[in-house]
C-alpha cells in the first residue's frame, strides 16, 4: 500500500510481527531510519505497522522488508494497490495465527510448569533439565533469537531482559546438574531453578497472549466498518442481471439495491427512491431520503426502496476506503507524550542492565549465604520485572482505542498528535455559514420598485457564482419562473460579491464592501437593510448602472444543535467565536441566538487568517471550525482544524477532525473524547512507571534487610504481565467513552 509523499518519495506501511514491548518498536524505527534512502519512519507497537517515507531511486521496498527481518522480527510487503478492506483481512488472519501460536505455547508450557512442581519434590535436576529443554528451545524460542538479534544490532530490549534472566538461570542450574558431587564436596548446597525458568518463560508468554488479545479488540472499530462493505453487488451487464464480487464493479456500472441491504460502493441514484442509512458511517440515526440525483454512499443501509444505482467510484477510492485508511494511519500515529516513553525507552534496558549487575555484586559482597544464590536470583528478578511493556503499551492503545471511538461517532481524528493538541484547546472559532448555518440560505424578501425585475438580473449575474447566497437568488427566480440571461463580463469579487454585463446593463450584486469599492451609495435602502440585517437575515445589494436599486434579504436558518454545542463548550471552559464574511448586524443577531462569546464580520479568507493568528498570538489554543473548502487558509493556521462534512472526499481530507455528520455537537464531542484520552494516556504512563519505579528496587531486594522481603523471578513475570494487561484494560475504557 503506497502513497505518495513529498515530490521524489513515497510511503509504505509494512505490517510487523513479533513486536512486545516499546524497545522492540524503537530499535525497528532505529534501524530504519539508519537505512540509506529512508527519510523517516514510524514504527507502531499496537497497530504492528512501519510506515517509512523514503526514496524509490535509492531504495526498495523489498529492502525496507529485509531491513526489518534483519532485526529478528517478521515483516511482509503489503500487495501492490491494495485497499484498506484488503489489509484488514490478511492482517486480522496474522492476528488469529499470533494468538493461536501463543495460546499453544503457553499451554505446554503450563503444562510443563506443572509437572515441574511435582518432579521439584524432591528435586531431580536430569528429569527438570529435559522438562526445560523443549520449553526454552519451542515455547520460548522466539525470546532468545531476538535478543541475538538486538545484541548483533549493539542494541537490547524485552527479549534481551527475559534471555539474560533466564539464561542465566538456566545455566547456573546446569551447572549445578553436571557439577553437584562437585559443589557437594565443598560443602555448598546444590540448588536448581529449572522450575523458576519454565514459569517465566510460561507467564511471559501468558502476558503476550493476553496483549495480543486486547491488541485485537482495540481493532474493532476498523473491523466493524470493514464489515459494512457487502461482498457482491448486484449488476446489469448485457441487459441481464448478475451478482458479482465487488471486485468486478468498475465504475459506470449500474447496480441494483434492494430494501434492507447494503449499498455496495459509492454512486448516483438514477431510478428509485428510498430512505438510506447512514448512521454507521456519519452516526446520523435519522435515515436520509434518497432519489435520482443523489449521492449514496458505499457501505449505507437501504432501508425500504429499491435504488437503480450508476458506479462513481471502487476499491480504494470509495470513502469508506478512505475511512478506513484515515482511522489505520490514525491509530498507526504517536502522540508528542508518546515521545517522553520513546526516550525513556531507547536507554531503559542497558540501565537496567547495570542495576541487575550491581544487585548480583552487592548481593555477593554482603547477602546472606549462600551469597551467590541471593545474588543470581535477585539480579534475575530485576531483570524480569523490569521489562518494558507496559510502558510501551501506555500511549498506543490510548490513541488506538481513541480513534475508532471517534469513527463509530462520526468523528475522524487524524492521529494521535491531533488528539493531544484537541486535549489542550481553550478557543474554538466557527465560521458562520454551514457551521453555525445550515448552509443553505433561502431569499426571505425583497426591497425595490421592481422587485421581479431586480432578481431576474440578480439571477442571472449569479448563474456564474457558486456562492450560497447566489444559489438562493437562483432558486428564488427558478421559482418564479423568470427567464434569465447570460452575463458578460462577469467577475467574481472573494468576500464581496459579483459584478458583470446583463442585456446591455452594468449589473452588480454583493455587500455593502462591494458598494463601498465601486463607489455606489446604498441610499434609501440602507435603512431597509438595516432592518434585514436586526432580524439575522443577510443584506445583499443590487446595483444596475450605478445605482442601487433594491436589497435583498437572505436567511441561512440557524442548526439546530449549534445553541447546545456552544453551551457545552462553555461548559468545558472553553470560549467562542465567529467569522464570517457577513454584515456585522446580521453577524451578531447570529452571534445572539446561539450564544457566541465573540464575533467579527465583513472578513475576507485573509481576514480569518489573521483573526486565528491573532488569537494564537494572545497565547491561546485556537480550534477552527469551517467547511474545509472556504476556509482553508484558517483551518490550516489554527492548532486544530474542524472540518464539518456529510462524507464527502474534501471533507474527509480537509481538517485534522473531520465531523462527518456536520453537527455542531459533534464539536464539544470531539474535544471530550481528545481530553479523555488523554488523561488515559497520563494515566497509562503514570502506573507504568511507577510499576518499574517500584519495582525494581523491590526486587532488587531493598526490602529484605529490614522487612525479609524478596521477589521471586517467578512473582516478577506474573507481575510484568500484570501491569501491561492493565495498561491495555484501561486504554480500552475508551470504547464506551460517553462524550
Amino acid at each position: 500500500m503506497t502513497a505518495t509523499g513529498t515530490p521524489g518519495s513515497s510511503e509504505l506501511t509494512i505490517p510487523v510481527q513479533g513486536m512486545t514491548c516499546a524497545a522492540c518498536s524503537a530499535r525497528i524505527q532505529r534501524t530504519l531510519e539508519r537505512t540509506p534512502g529512508v527519510s523517516g519512519a514510524n514504527v507502531n507497537l499496537m497497530t504492528g505497522s512501519a510506515t517509512v517515507t523514503y526514496d524509490p531511486a535509492g531504495i526498495t521496498p523489498e529492502r525496507l522488508v529485509e531491513a526489518i527481518r534483519e532485526t529478528g522480527y517478521g515483516a511482509e510487503l503489503p500487495p501492490a494497490d491494495s485497499s484498506a478492506e484488503d489489509l484488514t483481512g490478511p492482517e486480522e488472519a496474522a492476528r488469529d495465527r499470533e494468538r493461536r501460536e501463543l495460546r499453544l505455547k503457553f499451554g505446554v508450557g503450563l503444562a510443563a510448569a506443572l509437572l515441574s512442581m511435582v518432579l521439584s519434590m524432591p528435586p531431580r535436576p536430569w528429569l527438570l533439565l529435559a522438562l526445560t529443554l523443549p520449553v526454552m528451545g519451542w515455547a520460548g524460542r522466539q525470546f532468545y533469537v531476538r535478543a541475538w538479534a538486538a545484541l548483533r544490532h549493539r542494541s537490547a530490549d524485552m527479549n534481551t531482559l527475559i534471555a539474560v534472566g533466564t539464561g542465566a538461570a538456566f545455566g547456573y542450574s546446569l551447572f549445578v546438574t553436571v557439577g553437584g558431587r562437585w559443589l557437594a564436596e565443598r560443602g555448598i548446597q546444590p540448588h536448581v531453578y529449572y522450575e523458576a525458568v519454565i514459569w517465566i518463560i510460561t507467564l511471559v508468554l501468558l502476558g503476550n497472549l493476553l496483549e495480543a488479545r486486547a491488541r485485537s479488540r482495540t481493532a474493532d472499530a476498523i473491523r466493524r466498518l470493514v464489515e459494512l462493505r457487502p461482498p457482491t453487488a448486484r449488476v446489469f451487464r448485457d441487459g441481464a442481471e448478475l451478482e458479482l464480487p465487488l471486485s468486478q464493479v468498475r465504475p459506470g456500472d449500474e447496480v441494483r439495491v434492494l430494501p434492507g441491504e447494503k449499498i455496495p460502493t459509492d454512486g448516483t441514484v438514477v431510478d428509485g427512491a428510498s430512505h438510506v442509512d447512514e448512521a454507521m458511517l456519519t452516526g446520523e440515526p435519522a435515515p436520509v431520503r434518497k432519489i435520482a440525483g443523489d449521492a449514496v454512499i458505499g457501505g449505507t443501509l437501504n432501508r425500504n426502496g429499491a435504488l437503480r444505482l450508476r458506479v462513481e467510484r471502487v476499491g480504494a477510492d470509495t470513502v469508506l476506503s478512505r475511512i478506513i485508511r484515515l482511522v489505520r494511519q490514525a491509530q498507526g500515529s504517536k502522540a508528542p507524550i508518546q515521545r517522553l516513553a520513546d526516550r525513556i525507552a531507547a536507554v531503559f534496558v542497558p540501565v537496567v542492565m547495570a542495576i541487575a549487575v550491581l544487585t548480583f555484586v552487592v548481593w555477593l559482597l554482603v547477602g546472606p549465604e549462600p551469597a551467590y544464590l541471593h545474588a543470581l536470583v535477585s539480579a534475575v528478578t530485576v531483570l524480569i520485572i523490569a521489562c518494558p511493556c507496559a510502558m510501551g503499551l501506555a500511549v498506543p492503545t490510548a490513541v488506538m482505542v481513541a480513534t475508532g471511538r471517534g469513527a463509530e461517532l462520526g468523528i475522524l481524528i487524524k492521529g494521535g498528535e491531533t488528539l493531544e493538541r484537541s486535549s489542550r484547546l481553550d478557543t474554538v472559532v466557527f465560521d458562520k455559514t454551514g457551521t453555525v448555518t445550515e448552509g443553505t440560505p433561502t431569499l426571505r424578501r425583497i426591497a425595490s420598485a421592481d422587485e421581479l425585475d431586480a432578481l431576474r438580473l440578480a439571477a442571472s449575474l449569479e448563474r456564474h457564482s457558486e456562492h450560497p447566497l447566489g444559489e438562493a437568488i437562483l432558486a428564488a427566480a427558478s421559482e418564479r419562473g423568470l427567464p434569465l440571461s447570460e452575463p458578460r463580463l462577469f467577475e467574481s469579487l472573494t468576500g464581496r460579491g459579483v459584478t458583470g454585463i446583463v442585456d446591455g446593463r452594468r449589473v452588480a450584486v454583493g455587500n455593502r464592501a462591494l458598494l463601498a469599492e465601486l463607489g455606489f451609495a446604498p441610499g434609501r435602502f440602507a435603512a431597509e437593510a438595516d432592518a434585514f440585517a436586526a432580524e439575522g437575515h443577510t443584506p445583499v445589494f443590487v446595483a444596475v448602472d450605478g445605482l442601487v436599486t433594491a436589497v435583498m434579504a437572505i436567511a441561512d436558518a440557524v442548526k439546530p444543535g449549534a445553541r447546545e454545542a456552544v453551551r457545552a463548550l462553555h461548559a468545558m471552559g472553553l470560549r467562542t467565536v465567529m467569522l464570517t464574511g457577513d454584515d456585522a448586524v446580521t453577524a451578531k443577531a447570529v452571534a445572539r441566538a446561539v450564544g457566541v462569546d465573540q464575533v467579527a464580520a465583513n472578513l475576507l479568507p485573509e481576514d480569518k487568517l489573521e483573526q486565528v493568528r491573532r488569537l494564537q498570538e494572545e497565547g491561546r489554543a485556537v480550534a477552527m471550525v469551517g467547511d474545509g473548502i472556504n476556509d482553508a487558509p484558517a483551518l490550516a493556521q489554527a492548532d486544530v482544524g474542524l472540518a464539518m462534512g456529510t462524507g464527502t472526499d474534501v471533507a474527509i481530507e480537509a481538517g485534522d477532525i473531520t465531523l462527518m455528520r456536520g453537527d455542531p455537537l459533534g464539536i464539544p464531542r470531539a474535544i471530550a473524547l481528545a481530553r479523555r484520552s488523554m488523561r488515559v494516556m497520563r494515566q497509562n504512563l503514570f502506573w507504568a512507571f511507577v510499576y518499574n519505579v517500584v519495582g525494581i528496587p523491590i526486587a532488587a531486594g531493598v526490602l529484605y534487610p529490614e522487612f525479609g522481603i524478596r521477589l521471586t523471578p517467578m512473582f516478577a513475570a506474573g507481575a510484568m504481565a500484570v501491569s501491561s494487561v492493565s495498561v491495555v484494560m484501561n486504554s480500552l475504557r475508551l470504547r464506551a467513552a460517553k462524550v
